[in-house]
């Protein structure tokens, strides 16, 4: 189907007036559809709302691939419609621990994806990033309080990212002191290890799922 092919669909069978340039927009990712224009979207494609979405990252993204009006999932998660749609505007989830159960259960969210819908991925990788340059003991609060997984778990992915940083820098500075010291490999290793903190944690915590 041409561009113009859906635009028509849209209006014919969803009574939408979407310009064929909004379809194109559409396509190429320079604009977002709204929850009714993405379920007609779908509707018009013959497919899943879910199928349109590459990877959900928002609160309204993961909504959607899910089917839920926002009055639905605020009623599944326990707080008010209003209050769930500021949090979704904002892309900050602010419930509390039963309402974040709640919430990535409603979502099927795995401890990554709760992490990143509620607006949290900056601030767990600062704290990893301290909890590796620094005492991973002392970080170990404020990771279990972002992320949904047993503590003495996560107390073990902390260590196990601490000793490889560790071992990573000490590695490095071996070189400097032999006198061989290789192009990009000082002080460069450690900068990419902290760019890619997150990805090497959630990489490291794959097994188990949220804590109830």
């Amino acid at each position: 189907m041409l561009p113009g092919h859906v635009a028509y669909g849209l209006a014919a069978q969803y009574g939408l007036r979407i310009e064929t340039g909004t379809v194109v927009a559409w396509e190429r990712g320079e604009a977002v559809p709204s929850a009714y224009e993405l379920t007609a979207l779908a509707g018009v494609l013959w497919c899943s709302p879910d199928e349109l979405l590459t990877a959900a990252r928002t609160l309204r993204e993961h909504r959607t691939a899910r089917r839920l009006s926002a009055e639905e999932l605020a009623r599944l998660v326990g707080v008010g419609t209003s209050a769930y749609l500021r949090m979704e505007k904002a892309g900050r989830w602010r419930g509390n621990e039963r309402q974040s159960a709640a919430l990535t259960e409603a979502l099927g969210l795995t401890p990554a994806g709760f992490v990143s819908v509620c607006g949290r991925d900056e601030e767990l990788a600062q704290a990893l990033r301290a909890a590796v340059t620094t005492r991973w003991q002392a970080q170990l609060r404020a990771v279990a309080k972002l992320v949904p997984l047993e503590r003495g778990f996560l107390q073990d992915v902390l260590e196990e990212l601490h000793s490889d940083y560790q071992s990573l820098m000490v590695s490095t500075l071996s070189w400097s002191s032999t006198g061989e010291e290789r192009p990009g490999t000082t002080g460069d290793a450690g900068r990419e290890f902290l760019a890619t903190v997150l990805e090497r944690f959630w990489r490291a915590a794959e097994a188990p799922g949220p804590k109830a």
